[in-house]
């Protein structure tokens, strides 16, 4: 399935560029045999001045890098010192203040950064993986991608109007004899051509005004999915005194949160168009690519302590506890070995172990069941699921304490969710998010890393 779903993507920028080619060329092809007759000189220019636009803005918007995060990146001083003190104090798992950390990538993610399931790795400022594109819209294509749909747009809008001036001229000689009329291909071409053009026009138009919005509020397709996730998370907090369940117990406190990077509606598309104040290069179809030293650190509006990080807590962002030792195991009791060797691979499997417990290595990192297998389970069989988090994944048995009563009025509401979807029924996963990665081995920073940098600063 996944060969076949990279297949049908290679196909979208073919699809696309047909498109183009039939609405833009065959219409101007077409118009010699309609009456009022071929476009004139000026038409001709402007229109296909517009078609040339879009070849350029489409092509940049496919092939122009999206980015990806330096190896050796870190945030501002100012907000590394603050964070380092909070790790250095406090060991659990306080989600507000955490610095994100990408397992896959061996780094950490900065601000407005995902990791994209389709690019493989994290992407600056990542609104989403476009599959007509075949290319994360991010902090560098995003202005190639504004200009294409702005262009799109305005030529099917000019060509809309040659169509129906057409159209019109077509209607008003309905009364005459048909071999006096545009023959039957003509008519077949034209009746195809508004279909495709309405349509498509009108598809583009909304998928415009959206990014504008976006653009003018300076939020990703991503962060409008993850603003609607926190206003649910707020919903659900208010019946449990501001608390909401996290993994083994672990109360995580849900306070409203304000949207950071929104700073005011010129200076967003400002920042979405290049970081440049000249309005003429929002619209240059050669506008150079935002600078890739951007794209890490974003300006902020200053309504929430800047210790706070985005997204918001989210119980199923929270990784589990390791496991305890089981009864009757002394952790200072000194295994007695043989040989030197065995010492050895007796120290890397402890190793592993505790690699694995962090979420750095291995499959088996602890996390609660995802939301919609639990679901599943719940559901199974017309069975009430009480309590399905406590599983033995070293024995590889689950434990599930069920009733059959068939009903739901006791179930514990699951309040973490990453199966869950917005107004629009989209999962996290559906913009190009890596969920795995975003839900279970997004961790906290290393230990040893924190270690680094409190060294390096003291």
């Amino acid at each position: 399935m996944a060969g076949e779903s990279l297949n049908i993507e290679l196909l979208a920028i073919p699809a696309v560029s047909a498109l183009i080619i039939f609405l833009s060329y065959t219409s101007q092809l077409l118009f010699l045999f309609l009456e009022p007759g071929a476009l004139s000189t000026s038409e001709t220019w402007k229109f296909n001045i517009l078609v040339g636009c879009i070849w350029i803005c489409y092509y940049r918007a496919c092939t122009v890098d999206p980015g990806r995060v330096p190896k050796d990146w870190e945030p501002s001083k100012e907000n590394k010192s603050a964070q380092d003190d909070t790790l250095r104090e406090d060991d659990n798992h306080d989600a507000s203040v955490r610095q994100r950390w990408c397992r896959k990538c061996s780094a950490l993610k900065p601000p407005r950064a995902h990791h994209c399931k389709k690019c493989q790795r994290c992407i600056p400022k990542m609104d989403h993986h476009c599959p007509w594109t075949c290319n994360c819209v991010s902090n560098f294509t995003l202005p190639h991608f504004v200009r294409f749909l702005f262009y799109a747009v305005v030529s099917m809008t000019y060509l809309e109007s040659f169509i129906f001036k057409r159209i019109g001229v077509i209607w008003g000689q309905r009364t005459l004899p048909s071999y006096l009329g545009p023959s039957i291909p003509a008519l077949a071409h034209l009746f195809i051509l508004v279909v495709v053009n309405s349509l498509t026009l009108f598809s583009l138009v909304i998928l415009l005004i959206r990014t504008i919005w976006s653009l003018g509020s300076n939020i990703t397709t991503i962060e409008s999915w993850e603003i609607e996730r926190h206003k649910t998370l707020l919903r659900r907090a208010r019946y449990f005194g501001g608390y909401l369940d996290g993994p083994d117990g672990v109360k995580v406190r849900i306070q409203k949160q304000e949207f950071p990077y929104d700073i005011g509606i010129l200076s967003n598309i400002r920042d979405g168009m290049g970081g440049t104040w000249n309005i003429l290069s929002w619209f240059w179809p050669f506008a150079a690519t935002p600078g890739r030293e951007s794209g890490l650190d974003f300006e902020v509006n200053g309504f929430e302590d800047r210790n706070l990080s985005w997204p918001p807590p989210d119980p199923d962002r929270i990784p589990r506890r390791p496991r305890a030792l089981h009864p009757g195991m002394d952790p200072f009791t000194m295994p007695h070995f043989e040989s030197t060797s065995d010492e050895i691979e007796a120290f890397r499997k402890r190793q592993e172990e505790d690699l694995t417990r962090r979420g750095l290595a291995g499959p088996d990192v602890r996390r609660r069941k995802k939301f919609h297998e639990r679901h599943e389970l719940r559901r199974k069989n017309g069975q009430t699921i009480i309590e399905d988090d406590d599983d033995d994944e070293e024995e590889g048995e689950e434990v599930e304490k069920v009733s059959n009563s068939g009903s739901y009025d006791h179930i514990d509401i699951d309040e973490g969710e990453e199966a869950w979807r917005d107004s629009e029924g989209q999962r996290l996963g559906d913009y190009g998010v890596d969920e795995d990665i975003e839900f279970y081995d997004e961790d906290d920073v290393p230990l040893s890393v924190v270690r680094e940098r409190i060294k390096a600063r003291d």
